[in-house]
């Protein structure tokens, strides 16, 4: 074979096999889905939206490494009764996990507590019959602890001193709240996604 014939073939032998192990590799992993599904404290009310808690998520998330995205999927005024009925607008097909903060406003609106357990056991066994994993989250004096417990799921209480990182309502978080409660859950999620 003339040298340069020789050189055409291993050339286009060595281009062939690069394409064969190209490939043959394996696809990126798609990202983890995280859906944040709660009331006006998802929402992020009197913040703007970049400093709510879902997106401050996204950003200590992707900042460790992670593939990931965050939905924000708060709603004002939002209640346990109303996230049944838009749960399928809210929790997009693949959704790998969800976080839930809702319970206050039902209280607010007259609802026993037996109702928002119920209404919690509802949405939890929605979501796990999707396969779907959930982090459950009490919001101040509200302590659905026994809810999770009784569904085997992780849960976390969001509890900051009285008066301090709030919006200018005194009430919802500032930025700064929202900072120091995503560190709080950071280690819970870390450890969801490892089951993912």
């Amino acid at each position: 074979m003339e040298p340069g014939a020789w050189f055409a073939a291993a050339r286009a032998a060595c281009i062939g096999a690069a394409l064969l192990l190209a490939g043959a590799a394996p696809a990126a992993a798609d990202p983890v889905r995280i859906v944040a599904f709660g009331d006006s404290a998802t929402a992020g009310w009197l913040v703007p939206r970049a400093q709510a808690y879902p997106a401050q998520l996204q950003a200590a998330l992707r900042k460790k490494g992670y593939d990931v995205t965050v939905k924000n999927a708060g709603l004002n005024g939002g209640t346990l009764a109303g996230a049944l009925k838009r749960f399928d607008q809210a929790i997009d097909p693949g959704t790998d996990l969800v976080l839930i903060e809702f319970g206050t406003n039902d209280l607010r609106a007259g609802a026993t507590m037996a109702a928002v357990r119920a209404r919690l056991s509802e949405l939890i066994r929605s979501l796990r019959a999707r396969r779907i994993q959930v982090l459950v989250i009490g919001l101040g004096a509200l302590d659905l602890s026994k809810i999770a417990k009784i569904h085997g799921v992780p849960y976390a209480q969001w509890k900051l001193p009285r008066g301090k990182y709030r919006a200018r309502d005194g009430a919802h978080f500032n930025a700064q709240g929202y900072a120091i409660l995503v560190a709080s859950i950071l280690p819970q999620i870390e450890a969801l996604i490892a089951r993912h």
